[in-house]
């Protein structure tokens, strides 16, 4: 994948474009990371819908490299509270891992994210915090 066609799904992504963003994926892909599993469409509009309603996130490219096979990158993810996420609620979506958010809190967090591909799909996604 070159990193223009990346940029497309990183632009569909930041502009909450769900099914733009999973058009990018294989039928059968595995979503996962930090203990989510997301692999089907409606876990990943149900998660990202939620998630998106307390916070306006974005992802800034910073390093990127790919072949046929894997995509990885290197970047910046932002996260703006739009309003309060609290402990009870992620607690409630049974999402403790996450760490609340205030209300215009700006959260940046640094992420190394890998995608395995097949016929120019993703078929699998995992990513890291430094």
């Amino acid at each position: 994948m070159e990193r223009a066609e990346y940029e497309h799904y990183v632009q569909a992504f930041n502009d909450r474009d769900y099914d733009k963003v999973l058009d990018f994926y294989a039928p059968d892909a595995r979503i996962g990371f930090f203990g989510i599993d997301l692999s089907d469409r409606d876990a990943f509009k149900r998660f990202y819908s939620f998630l998106h309603s307390y916070v306006k996130e974005s992802v800034v490219i910073e390093r990127f490299a790919s072949s046929d096979e894997l995509v990885a990158l290197e970047g910046i993810v932002r996260v703006e509270g739009l309003r309060d996420l609290t402990a009870d609620v992620l607690k409630a979506q049974g999402l403790e891992q996450f760490m609340p958010i205030a209300k215009g809190e700006v959260q940046n967090m640094r992420q190394y994210i890998h995608y395995h591909l097949a016929d120019g799909k993703f078929t699998s996604v995992g990513c890291t915090m430094a």
